[in-house]
């Protein structure tokens, strides 16, 4: 009878032990969809496959913008382009030149301001006049920021994010905009790529020169080229 009452004691503890545990796992899938609203920044993506995405920003190199379409187009590649409102304002063919290509279109901020040094509302108008902006030549409304020069911390983030964006930084600076010998933007992706690298870079000479062997050593080590949406899944 005593082994009876033992076991059923143990039956209903540990029914309630389940019980509890069910709650507190609705409990906290709740407070995960519900209360934490911010994915912070992104600097790479999914690391499990073997794919990189370049990350462009555009706010000058007009003149280098097409062969680097043309090269990419060759490749039949697609990549992220992240367009300065400004420059999107004054160049509105460029623009649908690169977006009739199926590249992917990112913000990237209107005047090119440091945006960790203005304030909320400059925050807020710089993101939203360049979506206008963009909207208005495309007909689509851009998804992912990235802020200008890097420049970020947790307000400009969460600024950011309550406008409906995921924040895009980077992995892989290849520093084109700073070295006119193409050869050391090639040393550096092949020293440091790795699955899932967001790839900065941007429409400069150097890149145009660096670009068609930058993708033939990536194909040669088996990464796909993609854009940033693409890597992040």
């Amino acid at each position: 009878m005593r082994i009876i009452i033992l076991k059923r004691k143990t039956i209903v503890i540990a029914g309630i032990i389940f019980f509890i545990f069910s709650i507190l796992l609705f409990y906290m899938k709740t407070i995960s969809i519900n209360t934490f609203n911010f994915f912070d920044p992104i600097y790479q993506g999914n690391q499990t496959d073997k794919k990189v995405a370049f990350a462009c920003n555009v706010v000058w190199g007009n003149e280098y913008l097409p062969d680097i379409l043309s090269e990419l187009k060759k490749n039949n590649i697609t990549i992220s382009f992240f367009i300065g409102g400004d420059w999107a304002d004054k160049n509105k063919e460029l623009l649908m030149g690169v977006y009739a290509d199926k590249h992917e279109i990112g913000n990237h901020g209107y005047n090119h301001l440091k945006h960790t040094q203005i304030s909320d509302e400059k925050n807020k108008e710089e993101i939203i006049r360049t979506q206008e902006v963009i909207n208005s030549i495309i007909g689509e409304k851009t998804e992912l920021f990235a802020p200008p020069y890097g420049d970020l911390d947790k307000r400009v983030t969460q600024i950011a994010e309550s406008l409906g964006y995921k924040v895009i930084m980077w992995s892989l600076d290849t520093i084109d905009w700073n070295t006119k010998d193409y050869t050391k933007i090639l040393e550096r992706v092949n020293k440091r790529v790795h699955n899932g690298a967001i790839i900065l870079m941007h429409p400069t000479e150097s890149t145009v020169k660096a670009l068609p062997i930058m993708i033939n050593n990536l194909k040669n080590r088996n990464y796909d080229i993609v854009t940033v949406s693409q890597v992040l899944r």
